[in-house]
């Protein structure tokens, strides 16, 4: 500790963004000096749209040392293998987005361009058969790949449907333990330092005045702190992502629970389908302009394959992001930040980015630019990569059965997109930027899923023995089928690995 050292952070909002925050930093920040308050209201409640998430969050809890069972068990959570899109492309069309490896790379050789030559000579099955996960996703089968795992149980790469509500409950417990101290309350004001317009504090509807050094905001859409207080500016990204309401809902529903999250795109939308062990979570993203929001509800309503539990719940948004996401004393997360829709499942994980980053290059009471300025660099880097990702999804549509769909095709796309779509149809190149949070296989996945087919393959495939190399894929796809056909339903696992022990029912372990 040094007199700069910052000893008082206080978090504005609880929430999934806010708990993550508190429970990371109290993790990071257990030096003996740095007090954490996180100020929260039963007032306001959470948005808790985001129940499908993205490999990543396993590392975060890795990080906080949380044992996966546990966290399983607390957020009735199931494991997630991909999306499946439905109508996306054309109508009646479906495709998967899988996480984890497509095949194998031969001699430095990307395996899609393999496929592309395969794909070009003779009929081909899919490229989803090439994916361990999708294999498995595609027949309702789930294993966790133990250490040491070989080829192609290791490819599998998964993530979790999760309550978001019960997993914000669940690091609060966590970060309570780590000393975080919460405070129930609604903020009524907010007080800047005349000399530099820092935030000094925040007042309390009972007349309390919280003061602190680092403010994080994470008070959801509104920005209570990063623009209500400080004007940062906002990037309207709607020319390119017009989705401005959903629709949430949960249903009942029997069965074995699949291990993958569904996006089914309707006539001015799409509709998600996230199964948690004791409930599916619905809902329906779709475009003001072309449907009235009465119409979008019974659009959800009517494609339940439950029973109705509780009332939809009806919400705005705007597609874009801050300016800054650090402004000041002020590190905003979560739709303080911004909004990228959820059709690739990243609200969490661009919340688990910021917290990264903030613990990387956590400042002092001078709050230099390096800093700051690296982190709002960084974090427009981590928006656009995922706008741009999403972005592909409504471009790359050819429904003309749809005035809302017609229109998406046609739009103009950023730059950054249009060059990655035509590197890709010119000779099936995808060239990652930094540390893009979508691999090549993602790109190559929905482009391909979206009938984006490359003019032609890589000139260097055609330097390797073309029998060889028709083997070596028939070898890869029966060793992804086999496994597949080996492992457990993906509903078997989670109640025999994940479910609360009972002497009645003993654990089974699954070992190949």
């Amino acid at each position: 500790m040094n007199e700069h050292s910052i000893r008082e952070v206080v978090i504005v909002g609880g929430g999934t963004a806010g708990w993550m925050a508190a429970a990371a930093l109290s993790r990071f920040l257990d030096n003996g000096y740095t007090n954490v308050t996180l100020i929260e209201s039963d007032e306001i409640g959470t948005i808790g749209v985001g129940e499908a998430t993205i490999p990543p969050l396993i590392a975060f809890n890795g990080l906080l040392g949380i044992n996966e069972d546990e966290f399983i068990r607390a957020t009735n959570a199931t494991f997630k293998l991909g999306i499946e899109f439905v109508n996306w492309g054309r109508k009646g069309q479906r495709y998967i987005h899988p996480f984890g490896d497509l095949g194998r790379d031969l001699q430095g050789i990307p395996f899609h361009q393999l496929y592309l030559r395969e794909r070009e000579h003779h009929p081909v099955a899919d490229i989803s058969s090439w994916s361990m996960s999708a294999v498995a996703l595609a027949s309702g089968k789930f294993l966790r790949p133990p250490p040491g795992a070989q080829f192609p149980l290791n490819q599998i790469r998964y993530a979790f449907h999760l309550d978001a509500t019960l997993y914000a409950r669940f690091l609060r417990a966590f970060a309570e333990a780590g000393n975080v101290r919460r405070v129930e309350g609604k903020i009524v004001d907010v007080k800047l330092r005349g000399e530099d317009g820092f935030v000094e504090s925040v007042q309390l509807a009972d007349g309390q005045t919280i003061a602190g050094e680092l403010f994080v905001d994470c008070s959801g859409f509104r920005g209570l702190l990063i623009e209500q207080a400080l004007e940062t500016g906002y990037e309207d990204w709607t020319k390119w992502l017009p989705c401005d309401r959903a629709i949430a809902a949960a249903c009942s529903y029997t069965g074995n629970p699949d291990p993958f999250t569904r996006a089914t795109a309707h006539d001015s939308g799409w509709q998600w389908r996230i199964p948690l062990q004791n409930r599916m979570g619905n809902g329906h993203v779709y475009c003001s302009g072309f449907i009235s929001d009465d119409e979008a509800e019974r659009v959800l309503v009517s494609n339940l394959e439950g029973e109705l539990q509780g009332d939809p719940r009806r919400l705005s948004f705007k597609t874009g992001r801050r300016k800054l996401a650090w402004n000041r004393n002020v590190v905003s997360l979560g739709l303080s930040t911004g909004f990228v829709e959820p059709l690739e499942s990243t609200s969490i994980h661009l919340v688990q980015a910021g917290i990264a980053r903030l613990i990387a290059m956590f400042p002092d009471r001078r709050f230099g630019p390096l800093e700051r300025d690296e982190y709002n660099r960084q974090m427009q880097s981590q928006f656009e990569w995922v706008r741009d990702f999403v972005i592909l999804h409504y471009k790359a549509m050819q429904r003309d059965d749809s005035e809302f769909w017609k229109q998406c095709a046609a739009m103009d796309i950023p730059s950054s997109l249009e060059e990655k779509i035509a590197q890709f149809r010119n000779k099936g190149r995808v060239f990652a930027e930094g540390v893009e949070l979508f691999p090549r296989q993602s790109w190559v996945a929905v482009m391909l899923g979206q009938n984006i087919v490359p003019d032609e393959y890589e000139q260097v495939v055609d330097g390797l023995d073309e029998n060889k190399v028709s083997q070596a894929l028939e070898h890869i796809r029966r060793a992804i089928e086999e496994t597949a056909n080996r492992m457990p339903l993906h509903g078997e696992f989670v109640r025999q690995c994940c479910a609360p022990p009972s002497p009645a029912a003993p654990r089974t372990e699954f070992a190949f």
